[in-house]
């Protein structure tokens, strides 16, 4: 516990004694106090542990304690999300912050339960980038922050309306954090009232009792008085300090300003070039963490165009190359470029145990963190065994954890699928002989597999027809083909165009298809 004092002994004595945003502290309490009373919805508090919804809760948290306990009519809940890959300090304090808010309302019978909320397993950093492949986020492919932020955030939100219609969203949303934030709090704006419609979630309503504070007076607030459940924010201070960093807002919805702006959130993001947070922390003392700022550059590098090509496969995950069509050249002619795909398997490999080493070392250390969860490694592990791509049909993720930790995990039997390593070695010799691509034939036999002892095999030919589709072998190999299909598919277009011109009568259909026929024949036996 910090050992510094807060300007004034109680919460009532600052309340009455300060004033924000021009305007005196309790006359905002004595607004909370009546937007609660007004209605029967309750209150979802967005909880990032960061000043600004530190603030808000804190106020909540005095305007309930200030009304009788016979007008705490509603339940207040309080959520923080977890993606799982946080700025581990962060995390600790605000655990630290949850269990001792759900303590002391309990205490005093407060109608208020703070909640952690997750991504789904399936959804999580580690079983997309490792375990799908998926590139590490950018500001143009930022498919982290609706995995793992939006969706869990608004399925709770969204449970609460099914339950019980509407429901009140309380942020700490501040207009001078940002332009882009200003210009979303306006629009949502209900005139005449302190509530705002919900961008993306019907039934729910926001309310942001700081958004005209300033940076200062947010500091004043927290600096100023004990925190309502207990203990101070001069931790939460220090933290800041020591990073010089912002927080990272409760994201709800795709109108929310994300991270990657040096604020406090993933330690893994490289949707920034720099993390000034983690510097800052390191700079500070936090020395431990440059083994996750390593890493995470580690990831960053591989988002450089210059780079992309080495670490991703030329296929996306669709089974197929993508193509963009480049510049024009001094000919005028546009150079075919590819969309590369997922990383390849043989880097996530290599990316899962320097994780889990840098894991078992910290922990040897003495630090009690998990950077990767045993759900998370099952996951995985089922993409890598059934990737579109690169099938892993000798199931290395149990030998990577083993070759780290030295113990396994209660690994699923059935998750090892019917083949093994000698089935793959075999198929790549005879595929080799016969100038089958081993993949393909790879992945009809999974096919087969996963429809086997059905009683009707529904859709068994179109899923054949589609792998069959896919673009299998090197890139060599597929770009041949292709421009084999693309010559001979240009030949038939000029024969069917000569012909028509020739057969002006309907009589001479059957007579032209079957000339089509013959000559097409004829020029894929030259071919």
């Amino acid at each position: 516990m910090s050992q510094k004092k807060t300007l004034y002994s109680s919460m009532d004595e600052m309340l009455e004694a300060s004033e924000f945003a021009g305007r005196p502290a309790h006359d905002l309490v004595r607004e909370i106090q009546e937007l609660y009373l007004e209605n029967e919805k309750p209150w979802v508090i967005g909880f990032s542990g960061g000043k600004d919804s530190t603030t808000v809760l804190s106020l909540v948290y005095v305007a309930l304690t200030g009304l009788p306990a016979t007008k705490r009519h509603k339940h207040i809940y309080v959520i923080s999300s977890d993606t799982l890959v946080e700025t581990p300090m962060v995390v600790d304090m605000i655990n630290d912050s949850i269990e001792a808010i759900n303590k002391n309302a309990e205490q005093q019978r407060l109608p208020i339960s703070a909640h952690v909320v997750y991504p789904a397993w399936n959804e999580t950093f580690w079983v997309n980038l490792l375990g799908k492949g998926y590139p590490a986020p950018t500001q143009n492919f930022r498919w982290c922050t609706e995995r793992m932020k939006i969706d869990p955030v608004s399925a709770f939100i969204k449970d609460k309306i099914a339950r019980f219609g509407e429901v009140i969203v309380v942020l700490g949303a501040r207009s001078q954090e940002s332009s882009s934030r200003a210009q979303v709090i306006a629009k949502h704006k209900i005139e005449g009232s302190s509530l705002s419609r919900h961008s993306s979630l019907p039934g729910a309503f926001t309310y942001m009792p700081i958004e005209d504070w300033t940076f200062d007076e947010v500091w004043m607030y927290l600096l100023g008085a004990p925190a309502p459940w207990g203990g101070d924010h001069f931790e939460l201070f220090e933290l800041y300090k020591d990073s010089s960093a912002g927080e990272c807002p409760l994201v709800i919805d795709t109108n929310t300003p994300s991270c990657g702006n040096s604020r406090f959130g993933c330690w893994t993001c490289t949707v920034v070039t720099k993390d000034r947070a983690i510097e800052g922390l390191i700079n500070s003392g936090e020395v431990w963490l440059k083994k996750l700022k390593s890493f995470r550059n580690k990831l960053f590098k591989t988002t450089l165009p210059e780079n992309k090509n080495e670490f991703r496969n030329f296929k996306r995950r669709t089974g197929r190359i993508q193509y963009a069509r480049g510049a024009i050249d001094n000919d005028n002619i546009a150079e075919i470029k590819t969309i590369p795909g997922p990383y390849l398997l043989e880097y996530r490999k290599q990316w899962l145990k320097e994780l889990l080493t840098i894991e078992k070392n910290l922990i040897a250390e003495g630090r009690k963190i998990q950077l990767i969860h045993p759900e998370e490694l099952h996951a995985i592990r089922k993409e890598w065994m059934f990737d579109p791509n690169e099938p892993d049909w000798s199931d290395e993720l149990p030998k990577i954890y083993h070759s780290v930790y030295g113990e396994d995990l209660d690994w699923v039997e059935h998750d090892s699928g019917a083949f093994s390593q000698a089935d793959a070695d075999l198929i790549d010799e005879l595929s080799a002989e016969n100038g089958v691509p081993a993949e393909l034939v790879m992945k009809l036999l999974e096919l087969e597999l996963s429809m086997d002892g059905l009683s009707r095999r529904k859709g068994l030919f179109n899923k054949i027809e589609s792998l069959l589709k896919n673009d299998w072998g090197s890139m060599e190999d597929i770009q041949a083909a292709k421009a084999a299909a693309t010559h001979t598919s240009d030949f038939k277009n000029k024969l069917k165009n000569e012909l028509k011109a020739d057969s002006t009568d309907l009589h001479l259909k059957s007579v032209y298809d079957e000339q089509l026929k013959a000559l097409t024949k004829e020029y894929e036996a030259l071919s």
